[in-house]
């Protein structure tokens, strides 16, 4: 059995230095995936959007610049309010958003309380993910090696 901790919460997608728009997101994070952090970003049509990227570069990224690539993070000041920045880049595109670093980082805290840092592995069962892996690439049709 693994647990599941949300968070929804409103982010601003930032368009220019004057303007930002709201994003409704939900972060969640997963017991039995315990190494990553995942986000789902709601932009008004049917299909959502889903981020996955690891929880240690979220944790660093709340004390200072993390990252590189794909997904970056930092802390920083918008209106004097305390933000996490997330820079996304993919091959459709790339965004810029802020979260209320506080309500991210109270988040956060719930995740480490479930998964301590450095017991990740003791959370994922190494035996079921390779029997997983040896089905699929014995099902006829699929190429192994």
């Amino acid at each position: 059995m693994h647990t599941i901790i949300e968070r929804e919460l409103d982010l601003r997608l930032v368009l220019s230095t004057e303007r930002s728009v709201p994003v409704p997101a939900r972060l969640l994070y997963r017991s039995d995936d315990p190494y990553a952090v995942h986000i789902v970003f709601h932009i008004g049509s049917d299909v959502p959007v889903h981020w996955t990227f690891a929880r240690e570069l979220l944790i660093e990224g709340v004390f200072r610049p993390a990252g590189q690539g794909d997904v970056r993070v930092w802390p920083a000041k918008d209106r004097g309010r305390n933000v996490l920045c997330l820079a996304l880049q993919s091959p459709e595109g790339e965004a810029l958003l802020h979260a209320p670093a506080a309500a991210v980082s109270a988040w956060l805290e719930r995740t480490l309380r479930l998964v301590r840092p450095g017991t990740e592995g003791e959370q994922v069962d190494v035996a079921d993910g390779l029997c997983a892996l040896l089905t699929a690439a014995d099902e006829p049709g699929e190429a192994a090696g």
